[in-house]
């Protein structure tokens, strides 16, 4: 099942970001994806779905972001490791 969540903005609010809509929509979802990953909230795997990048985007986008790749404790590290 899928679910649709809206934001509204003005025409003021893209033009002061310099973005088109679509784009917004794309930065924000980065944003809310990074940020959830950051507080360990959701994984790399479903952050990159809610971005809607590979996951090799995701981890390269983040540098962008200021938020490291690596929030893997050895507890999470141990368990990922022994689902291979």
């Amino acid at each position: 099942m899928q679910h649709t969540i809206q934001i509204t903005v003005t025409d003021e609010m893209l033009a002061a970001l310099r973005r088109d809509p679509a784009s917004y929509a794309a930065e924000l979802r980065l944003a809310a994806a990074a940020k959830l990953y950051e507080l360990g909230r959701i994984s790399q795997e479903i952050a990159a779905e809610i971005a809607d990048l590979s996951r090799r985007d995701f981890v390269l986008a983040l540098g962008s972001l200021g938020v490291s790749p690596f929030q893997d404790t050895p507890e999470s590290l141990a368990e990922e490791l022994g689902r291979g």
